[in-house]
């Protein structure tokens, strides 16, 4: 009943905004104004506000909110797990017997950097450096899943 009358007040006040806009001969705005004032109005005459005023009071639908947020909650923390652990079981499963293999009998098409062709003393010591001396392992990896 108080939302009924509070979405009635606004759009009177709306309403009226926008015949003073349109008073002082700016008519778009006062169109825009006026389409704004009747969306409350609007809500209240197909029963929006009813029903929104029955859930927002309703403990009832307060737990299945809660409930919903527990499940979202649940569902996004198992994305970012399965994000950070490299894919799904069977993904990692998958890619431990490749690595496995390789490791046993290493393939002739992909050739192993030895040390006495790596590049000298500069890319190789800042990589060292920083941390991300897997570097060539990455590459290697996307070499072996495209076959070459």
């Amino acid at each position: 009943m108080i939302a009924e009358t509070v979405c009635s007040a606004v759009s009177a006040a709306g309403l009226g905004i926008a015949a003073i806009t349109a008073y002082r001969k700016r008519f778009l705005a006062a169109v825009r104004i006026a389409a704004y004032s009747l969306v409350p109005i609007g809500l209240v005459m197909t029963g929006v506000v009813e029903w929104l005023a029955d859930t927002a009071f309703s403990p009832t639908a307060w737990a299945g909110f809660a409930v919903l947020a527990v499940s979202w909650l649940l569902f996004m923390t198992t994305r970012v797990v399965q994000r950070r652990r490299g894919g799904t079981r069977k993904e990692r499963k998958a890619a431990a017997r490749a690595a496995q293999r390789e490791a046993v009998a290493p393939s002739a098409s992909v050739p192993s950097l030895a040390p006495s062709t790596r590049p000298a003393a500069g890319p190789t010591t800042t990589s060292r450096a920083t941390g991300s001396g897997d570097d060539f392992s990455d590459i290697e990896a996307i070499l072996k899943k495209h076959g070459i």
